[in-house]
């Protein structure tokens, strides 16, 4: 059954659920927003003499939680725009209107008692066909269905999003004894394809999977710290991307997150549980005089850590948790910490960190072990598989092996025997395993050990592995750059490889021969990968390395080849259709612009940012981002040409980059032949489909036409423009110099407005402007000063 959701209703408008609709709202979908009336008049609504009879009253919790998401960070909007979708109410005058909607999302108060009252009215309006669930993150789902008629229970379930709904991947679904498994299949597939989420069952116990390991962990971190002497500063240093978890570590991750939401957790848990257990979850004094101070975390403005400002400029102090005293941020170093930072293999890296004689390898193994034991114990009350808890804890808390694959990297009859040497009783499944001769949870094909044997991991369809498909099919050419690799149904991907998928000179030969090898033998190609980004842009050291031993010749045959290879994209005789995601900067830009589609994730950050670093784009960006804010555009109609070169010159000059696919297609990145896919694992996928459908229905490469310029008449504005910025101290006369070079390269030169040119002209003037710029030396101290720093200079 597949399941179709056109309207929602979220039945509170806290943080989570503005979240939530915010959500919906950027994936197409109308939410009418409700929360309660308030009980008493503003001062505000007082003096415009309003009374508690009036709607902008009775939705006012609602109105003022959709308007906040437009100041929040991170944006829970992916546009602006997408907010028209969301519409308020309350649950006194609009719960009827829950007839109207396909799914209702509640997100109250965690309260049972409040919950059951409210879906009792739920009850009373939905249609027979309606999906009711709870976004609780832990109260009982069945506790909350008791009472409600037979189709409620058929259509409820739990539905746990994290916080944000927008960026967090993990969704877990709860579904109760009544719970349809059509209805409950349906839904995982719609959150799967339509909400972007990964999706993992859990049962019906306290915090269900990732909050019960996490909270759990995490409070064994605290308690271990405290024993071990360390500082909130040393832990936060070894538990953050050193062993493959989030850079916010430990307490700063508590700090994002909000303590006061993390005592709540960690005593959901505690009031149902018993024993031993109960005690972990029975957080420090220290923590409960912080939520009682109101030392929650960044949005009280101190937690863990606290910004102050000191002679020498800011300063992040950390919390000393015996003093309950500001202090100087201390980090941890040791040996093992350098030799583990040399290793690139994660199992190593982590194996190095634990299985040392080190202090730092005793903290970590003093924190792992418990939560691989936690986990192992708990697997079968919470989830239906290890695969389940794994997920949990990679789409939920940002691991990047959840604990059985951490045991596995670890080495599981290593570690089960070290665990047995020191006294722990393992659990009889683990046992059982060890005296069966399994060796690991996980075999390299995917399967995964459940009920004494391997199983085969269900995978959706439009996940495509490019690693499992090289494994087994290997690639069809490479070099050190890039690979390209036949992903089936005679369509072949071309695959960046190259350290932050920069291009240069080997990625750029790649796509020649790709195209090539395309044109030949295949219906399509696709330019994608995997990689954390999808292309930072060009080698930047490569050409500061050759400007400053004055090789322009060199820097001129490499521009000139890149265009050329951007050229060949748009003008293949076969679709090449790009695949971008995160971020997809410069030259990353510059490749996806000139191709025959775009299916960019929503999550893609794209720009032409070169004028940070005192170039301008030299690969084609300019004529190919100016050929789209004119498309559709009649030539002899010069005052849109000059609008359109402003528009272009504008998001170049102030290298505007998107914070989503969305607004990707709002700074004009993206066409009508492109698509933002919601969930960036089903990118590849839609890519290849995009390449099918092109092919099938007959693709044949543009034609190559001239372009319509708007001239001496567009450089003037722009050049004003520019101009003005540096009157008002918003450009320094290096930002002007590059300006003018810019401005004259998207007008065409200095030719009339409406002069129609060629490409390669203005190809011509682009790789001419870049090469005086890279000769420039403020503009080589802004690369050196991007390659050493990470940031721009204004200089």
């Amino acid at each position: 059954m597949k399941t179709s959701i056109q309207k929602a209703a979220v039945l509170g408008s806290g943080v989570m659920g503005s979240g939530i609709a915010a959500h919906l709202a950027n994936i197409g979908i109308p939410v009418i927003l409700m929360d309660i009336v308030p009980r008493e008049l503003s001062e505000k609504e007082q003096k415009a003499g309003l009374t508690m009879d009036d709607k902008a009253v009775r939705n006012r919790l609602s109105e003022v939680s959709k308007m906040k998401l437009l100041k929040q960070k991170p944006a829970p909007l992916t546009s602006r725009s997408n907010l028209n979708l969301i519409e308020t109410g309350n649950m006194e005058d609009d719960m009827e209107r829950i007839s109207e909607v396909d799914w209702v999302i509640e997100v109250v108060t965690e309260n049972l008692p409040i919950k059951q009252k409210v879906f009792e009215q739920v009850d009373k309006y939905r249609s027979d066909t309606t999906i009711v669930s709870s976004n609780t993150s832990g109260i009982s789902i069945e506790a909350m269905a008791e009472g409600r008629s037979e189709s409620f229970q058929k259509h409820f379930m739990g539905t746990h999003f994290f916080n944000p709904p927008r960026y967090l991947k993990l969704l877990e679904i709860i579904p109760t004894k009544h719970t349809s498994r059509e209805i409950m299949e349906g839904m995982k597939q719609f959150a799967e394809d339509t909400l972007g989420k990964g999706v993992v069952e859990a049962k019906d116990t306290p915090n269900f999977i990732a909050n019960r390991i996490g909270t759990y962990g995490l409070l064994v971190t605290v308690q271990e710290m405290k024993k071990q002497n360390l500082s909130v500063g040393q832990v936060d240093a070894v538990t953050g991307p050193l062993i493959g978890r989030p850079k916010s570590a430990t307490f700063r991750t508590l700090d994002v997150v909000g303590l006061d939401t993390f005592l709540h957790v960690a005593k959901n848990v505690h009031d149902q549980v018993e024993g031993e257990e109960q005690q972990v979850f029975d957080p420090p004094s220290f923590m409960k005089e912080m939520g009682e101070k109101g030392w929650i975390g960044s949005k009280a403005g101190q937690g863990f850590f606290k910004k102050e400002k000191t002679a020498e400029g800011s300063a992040i102090l950390e919390l000393n948790t015996d003093t309950m005293e500001y202090q100087e941020r201390q980090k941890w170093k040791s040996p093992v910490i350098e030799q583990a930072k040399q290793e690139k293999d994660p199992a190593v890296k982590l194996q190095t960190l634990v299985f040392s004689e080190d202090e730092v390898s005793h903290f970590l193994w003093s924190i792992l072990k418990p939560v691989l034991l936690y986990s192992a114990e708990k697997k079968e009350e919470i989830a239906d598989d290890i695969v389940a808890v794994d997920e949990a804890m990679k789409w939920g808390f940002g691991w990047e092996q959840g604990p059985f694959e951490i045991w596995d990297s670890l080495g599981f009859k290593k570690t089960a025997g070290r665990m047995t040497a020191e006294g722990i009783t393992l659990p009889s499944w683990i046992q059982q395993m060890l005296d069966s001769g399994i060796d690991s949870f996980y075999k390299q094909d995917g399967e995964y050990f459940e009920n004494g044997s391997y199983e085969k991991k269900k995978i959706n369809k439009k996940e495509i592995s490019l690693a499992s498909i090289k494994k087994s099919h290997g690639v069809i050419k490479k070099n050190a750059g890039a690979s390209l690799i036949d992903i089936g149904d005679d369509v072949a991907l071309l695959e960046f490889q190259s350290p932050n998928n920069s291009i240069g000179l080997d990625v750029i030969q790649m796509i020649n021969q790709s195209i090539e090898e395309v044109n030949k033998n295949y219906k399509g190609l696709v330019i994608g990968n995997q990689g954390k980004n999808f292309c930072v842009g060009a080698n930047l050291m490569m050409i500061l390395m050759e400007a400053q031993d004055d090789n322009f010749f060199e820097i001129d045959m490499v521009i000139k080849q890149f265009q050329q290879a951007a050229m060949a994209i748009k003008y293949a005789e076969r679709p090449v259709v790009t695949a971008p995601h995160a971020m997809t900067l410069g030259g990353g830009a510059e490749i996806c612009l000139p191709s025959a589609s775009i299916q960019a994730a929503s999550e893609t950050y794209m720009g032409l940012v070169e004028v940070g670093v005192g170039l301008i784009p030299g690969g084609g960006g300019n004529k190919e981002l100016y050929m789209r804010n004119i498309e559709g555009l009649d030539p002899k109609n010069t005052a849109g040409l000059l609008k359109a070169s402003f528009k272009t010159f504008e998001t170049i000059a102030t290298a505007k980059t998107s914070t989503s696919g969305h607004e990707a297609a709002d700074n004009g990145f993206l066409k009508d032949r492109d698509a933002v896919i919601t969930n960036a694992d089903h990118v590849l996928y839609h890519a290849k489909q995009q390449v099918n459908h092109l092919f099938d229905t007959g693709y044949r490469a543009p034609q190559r036409e001239k372009v319509a310029v708007s001239g001496e008449a567009g450089y003037a504005a722009m050049k004003l423009g520019a101009k003005t910025m540096e009157l008002g101290g918003m450009a320094s006369p290096h930002d002007l110099k590059i300006a003018e070079k810019l401005a004259h390269v998207i007008a065409g030169g200095k030719v009339p407005k409406g002069t129609m040119v060629d490409e390669q002209y203005l190809l011509d003037l682009e790789r001419e402007a870049f090469l005086s710029l890279v000769g420039e030396p403020k503009s080589q101290q802004r690369m050196q000063h991007m390659l050493s720093k990470g940031k721009p200079l204004r200089n």
